[in-house]
């Protein structure tokens, strides 16, 4: 039987911790870290996403900023809103919530924001320093995910990490960070992807799997070696005319018949999620201290 990697408890763990900090800050009479999050249109998914990362900022105390733009803005617009923020003394970070509008380039958007406001990680300078092992802001769920393995203990050194999906955001960052000396860290990794040839039979060779893959169910019990490490990074919803909702959230991992051959694994919900908005907080709280410096 495995042992669930609570990223639940341990994001609300790591929001304590900052809120000490932030009481610390303002009884030494000085302004609280501020986030800021700019969200255009009206997709589900990120206006849930969005709403979360501004309950937790109030509950931890930051100050928080929620600027909500049409789907139909031009990326001029959305790019001149990006410099207001880039330009304000008072803002220590921001994120724009992706997905963008597909008439926006979402690489040049990304691009716009000042690499020392960019708490989400992904400009390229950030990127960059991540991957020569500089001081930066790392990307928040590859984050999260190295921050669970190193509050869990869990030994990676010397092991085999199989990456499934090569996304700038989680799966390309996740390979450079396993692979890092470091505890965690120090892993051998392959690097696998929707063209990756018998990828059954690499995972089952697999001391970890992380798949960032978005496909509902996707790692199955035979891709798996007993005793493996599963981080499911995946979040789809799934139509299910009898949830209350009308559907329910699935990871890429089919974790009920997973879960009895694994030694440690993430479930969905409740996993990789809650830490993402932690370290995208912890990004902040880092923002804030180097501006104050």
């Amino acid at each position: 039987m495995s042992i669930v990697l609570d990223g639940k408890a341990t994001s609300n763990q790591i929001k304590e911790e900052l809120a000490v900090q932030v009481t610390e800050i303002k009884n030494a009479g000085k302004r609280p870290p501020h986030l800021a999050a700019v969200l255009v249109g009206n997709d589900g998914a990120s206006l849930t996403y969005v709403g979360s990362k501004v309950r937790s900022c109030e509950r931890i105390g930051y100050d928080s900023t929620l600027i909500k733009l049409e789907d139909t803005i031009t990326q001029e617009a959305l790019i001149n809103t990006i410099d207001k923020l880039n330009n304000d003394p008072l803002l220590d970070g921001f994120i724009v919530q992706l997905p963008l509008p597909k008439h926006i380039d979402e690489e040049a958007v990304l691009h716009a924001i000042e690499p020392s406001k960019d708490v989400d990680g992904f400009h390229p300078t950030n990127f960059g320093k991540m991957a020569l092992g500089m001081e930066t802001f790392i990307p928040a769920t590859p984050f999260g995910i190295m921050e669970l393995l190193k509050r869990y203990a869990l030994n990676i050194s010397g092991k085999h990490a199989v990456v499934i999906g090569r996304s700038h955001i989680v799966g390309r960052p996740m390979s450079i960070l396993l692979s890092e000396k470091g505890n965690p860290g120090n892993a051998t990794v392959t690097l696998t992807h929707s063209r990756t040839q018998n990828l059954a039979a690499i995972t089952k060779e697999a001391d970890i799997i992380v798949s960032a893959l978005g496909v509902p169910n996707f790692v199955t019990a035979d891709m798996v070696k007993q005793d493996a490490i599963i981080i499911d990074v995946g979040i789809t919803r799934v139509p299910d005319a009898n949830h209350p909702k009308g559907y329910v959230i699935v990871g890429d991992v089919a974790y009920d018949e997973v879960k009895d051959k694994a030694s440690y694994i993430t479930p969905v919900p409740g996993g990789v999620g809650p830490m993402t908005i932690a370290m995208l907080l912890q990004n902040t709280m880092l923002a804030y201290q180097r501006n104050q410096n």
